[in-house]
């Protein structure tokens, strides 16, 4: 049985918390109510993922910081080949806008050398496309002989695998042929020896009479 509390000891446990507000002493009862051991668990474990988070925050400034140097150095190469892009569609322009000044010249002071000239330059780029053509035609007649090659080479050896069947087929049949005139054979042989056999039987029996 326990004791009873006496009025005492409940004045000295209220005057224990006169120097406390409400609020601390709910919040006191409830720290009595939870395990310290669980709470420092909880701390290590937060402690080490905000490590790990500073880890990675740094790792993506180094990344974000290099990205961007790189990205400078790209963007000015990029801008360095575009501005030679441009000056060489220029000088092309200016090339291209020469020739044609050049050849309106020449086709007014002398009409009929530059329409020869143009008529060897047609011929020429017409030779050129027929020996290309002339060409893939060859390369596409040698893919089909390979073709076909391989076609009689496959046909041959099937034709080949066909006539050493029947070849065995044909040797098969001798060997059946022949096996049925020795039985033949036989069965004549032994006929012939049961009606000599018979006909001597029937001699004796006359002799005996």
């Amino acid at each position: 049985m326990m004791a009873a509390s006496s009025p005492d000891s409940d004045l000295g446990s209220i005057e224990c918390f006169q120097n406390y507000t409400a609020p601390e002493v709910f919040v006191q009862g409830l720290a009595g109510q939870i395990n310290q051991q669980d709470v420092e668990a909880i701390i290590r474990a937060q402690k080490q993922m905000l490590q790990r988070f500073e880890k990675t925050n740094e790792m993506l400034s180094n990344c974000n910081a290099l990205s961007a140097t790189r990205f400078a150095l790209a963007q000015k190469e990029f801008k360095k080949h575009t501005a030679l892009l441009v000056d060489m569609k220029k000088d092309l322009d200016n090339i291209f806008r020469r020739i044609r000044t050049i050849k309106t010249k020449l086709s007014n002071q002398y009409p009929s050398a530059f329409s020869a000239a143009q008529e060897a330059v047609f011929k020429e780029e017409e030779e050129d496309e027929e020996a290309t053509s002339a060409s893939k035609d060859q390369t596409s007649s040698d893919s089909a002989e390979n073709d076909d090659a391989k076609r009689a080479s496959v046909s041959g050896e099937s034709g080949h695998s066909s006539k050493s069947e029947r070849v065995e087929d044909m040797e098969q049949s001798s060997d059946g042929s022949r096996a049925d005139t020795e039985r033949r054979m036989k069965k004549t042989a032994s006929s012939s020896s049961d009606s000599s056999s018979s006909a001597k039987l029937s001699s004796s029996s006359s002799f005996d009479n």
